[in-house]
């Protein structure tokens, strides 16, 4: 238990430049306090203490701000920031060194049965207000951009936005072209003057080389 405490710490301290002392992250954070209450109720559910670990997780859902399921998977120095809003579904798996900001769900889409909440691989980002829904696998190292929605899988080292998430970029390349009806795709106005500006003085240049070469 304290090595995973102490994982977290070090997650926190990683991700979070106000961090302070381990003393303060361990009593005045409550992404924390959520996922090390979790794991003790996550202990109780395995061991058939179903109706005791919901009635806890529900004590650290009115203490926190964080809901999550006592059934569901937590990796190793998963960091809630802030975390007011977060819910974690039943099924939901979390990999290791996970970020999760506040508002991020992890829900189903609708009264499906059996898996039907989404697989986080190891060191994802999932953004402000995102909400990644349904049995879906995010792979290693994807970032969610705040307030997407994410219904389909996302491939590892890829960063999805909008509504509904798409791939933007993958392995560092970008993959989804400029759209002026997507805000997050729009092109840079101020990239394109500056564009303009350097095209304008480039053939100005030549018409000067011109007009000296003919003096």
């Amino acid at each position: 238990m304290f090595k995973n405490i102490r994982r977290d710490i070090r997650a926190v301290k990683e991700h979070d430049p106000a961090a302070n002392s381990s003393f303060g992250i361990f009593i005045n954070y409550p992404g924390v306090q959520a996922a090390n209450a979790h794991r003790f109720e996550n202990l109780l559910w395995r061991h058939g203490l179903k109706g005791i670990a919901r009635w806890l997780s529900q004590r650290t859902r009115h203490h926190t701000g964080i809901e999550i399921h006592p059934a569901a998977k937590l990796g190793h120095g998963v960091f809630i920031d802030h975390g007011m809003g977060v819910i974690i579904g039943e099924t939901a798996v979390v990999g290791d060194d996970v970020v999760l900001y506040q508002g991020v769900t992890l829900g189903g889409t609708g009264k499906q049965s059996g898996k039907r909440h989404p697989n986080i691989g190891d060191g994802c980002i999932i953004g402000v207000g995102a909400c990644v829904l349904g049995n879906i696998t995010l792979g290693d190292q994807v970032k969610v951009g705040g307030g997407a929605v994410v219904l389909d899988d996302v491939p590892s080292n890829s960063t999805v936005v909008g509504i509904p998430g798409r791939v933007v970029t993958k392995d560092g390349i970008r993959i989804c072209p400029a759209d002026p009806a997507r805000r997050e795709l729009m092109p840079d106005p101020i990239e394109d003057q500056i564009a303009a500006l350097q095209e304008q003085v480039q053939d100005l240049q030549n018409t000067v080389q011109k007009l000296a070469h003919h003096a």
